[in-house]
């Protein structure tokens, strides 16, 4: 079978490099750069990326060898229709690596149609290291790298305000704009690069936070020669991702003219604050999973998608989702439920097997992050407690307890003194001491949860029930109460 490049591929087009990208990994190219394929598609947004390999060791070798083309192959459900489709991605000009190209990535600054910076160099990577020099060849951060790029574009373009940078970090922390601002703004203070040119970054380039997401399983091992059958070329790149993607920028009109995505049809929302798209996110799709996981183990189930034909544990699913967490977010309500239909589509994707012994990891502090704040926003707004939540806690207590389920082995996985309460609250035989202990240990909460009104014996009524009838029969139990 032939190698994908230009040649093979009959790809003749190019379009002018106007986006650096660092980060070469999997979830840019099945999601940034499938977007700027799909702008130059359908909105003619006429741009090309090139990648800059973050760290010293990474794939661009690979990427190059291919002209930088690669398939994405999207599958999942969309309005209930099974989606499998794969797309060659035709935007990446070239990759270069800045530990062994240094002149040539600084030179990407000299080029004056270059407009956009976009990021993914993990949540890691937009950290300040005070080590970093300007004379580096290049500095080891991120920061430090774009600090070296953007003093350099500065100086070529004698502080033109027309030639400023659009950025968009893509790390997975919450306002990374904001961070990466400061970081670099850390770097022009420490390597003393003058008033002038901080005015420039600071008012000619423009660092916007987001909100990304989209799952990428990444190079599909189980069906890779279906895909190459199809598309009858070697490509040692093909990435696979689900369908739904959603890219939340908080940024404003002016930035949106520059960025067609809505125009090309895509999830792109430029918003003035992406504050309760991440609430939305958390509290939609981390927070159910977070109580589910548990319910379903105990119910006999194994896998995300099992829930939803399962039916009980997808009324509990319901419930918790539609009925309790969805009346704790400030959105409109139809934007709410779109999202949370999208959700369940995503939960009950047919190619992805999602493990629920994987979302068990760190239980107790994902359900005070995703689920505790919309628990309290219920009871101040309904005034009574949400059942599904409290359920859901009663389940993470009970895994926690380990022991058998069948013939496998209950192994939790958490922070030793989290496990070590729990075996010793278990130790005591008294369901009522497992309740209140595990709400009374303000290492984990931060507070006392047995001052929430009602909670304690809500939860450890669940606990005794859960202990008698079992996980499956308790669930039924509740949700026909309601």
């Amino acid at each position: 079978m032939e190698r994908l490049n230009r040649a093979s591929a009959n790809i003749s087009t190019k379009y002018p490099e106007r986006i650096i990208q660092f980060g070469e990994g999997n979830f840019l190219r099945a999601f940034i750069d499938w977007m700027v394929y799909n702008m130059n598609k359908k909105a003619d947004f006429n741009s090309s990326v090139v990648i800059v390999q973050p760290l010293p060791t990474g794939m661009i070798d690979v990427l190059n060898e291919q002209n930088g083309l690669y398939h994405v192959n999207l599958q999942g459900l969309d309005k209930g229709e099974t989606v499998n489709s794969i797309d060659l991605i035709d935007v990446i000009s070239r990759a270069l690596n800045p530990y062994s190209q240094f002149d040539e990535y600084l030179k990407l600054a000299e080029q004056p149609e270059i407009r956009f910076v976009i990021s993914n160099t993990t949540e890691a990577g937009i950290a300040f290291d005070p080590s970093c020099k300007l004379d580096d060849a290049p500095a080891s951060s991120y920061p430090g790298k774009l600090t070296q790029l953007l003093y350099h574009r500065f100086k070529t373009f004698d502080g033109a305000a027309d030639k400023g940078l659009i950025i968009f970090p893509c790390e997975l922390i919450f306002h990374n704009g904001v961070e990466l601002k400061k970081t670099i703004n850390q770097y022009i203070e420490l390597w003393d690069l003058g008033a002038d040119f901080q005015n420039w970054f600071n008012t000619a380039c423009g660092v916007y936070s987001t909100l990304v997401d989209r799952i990428v399983p990444g190079y599909p091992r189980e069906t890779i020669h279906e895909i190459l059958d199809k598309i009858q070329l070697e490509d040692k790149m093909v990435v696979q991702a689900e369908i739904f993607h959603l890219l939340v920028i908080e940024a404003p009109e002016s930035v949106a003219a520059e960025f067609p995505a809505p125009k090309a049809g895509l999830n792109v929302l430029f918003v003035p604050d992406e504050k309760p798209y991440h609430e939305r996110k958390v509290t939609l799709l981390n927070g159910p999973h977070t109580v589910l996981a548990p319910v379903a183990y105990l119910s006999g189930l194994n896998i995300v998608r099992e829930c939803l034909n399962d039916e009980v544990v997808s009324k509990f699913l319901h419930q918790v989702m539609f009925n309790e967490l969805l009346e704790t977010l400030d959105l409109p309500k139809a934007e709410l439920e779109k999202f949370a239909a999208d959700v369940l589509d995503r939960f009950n994707n047919p190619f992805v097997k999602h493990f629920v012994t994987s979302i068990m990891l760190n239980s107790f502090p994902k359900f005070k992050t995703r689920d505790l704040p919309g628990l309290k926003i219920y009871l101040d707004r309904q005034g009574k407690l949400p059942v599904g939540l409290v359920l859901g806690l009663a389940a993470i207590i009970t895994y926690y307890k380990g022991g058998k389920r069948g013939d496998d082995e209950i192994v939790p996985n958490d922070d030793k003194a989290i496990l070590y309460l729990l075996k010793s609250l278990w130790a005591t035989n008294d369901v009522t001491k497992v309740a209140e202990g595990v709400l009374a240990a303000e290492f984990i909460w931060g507070e006392n949860l047995n001052n929430i009104p009602g909670l304690t014996e809500k939860l450890t009524e669940y606990l005794v029930e859960i202990h008698k009838a079992g996980m499956k029969e308790t669930v039924k139990m509740v949700m026909a109460t309601l």
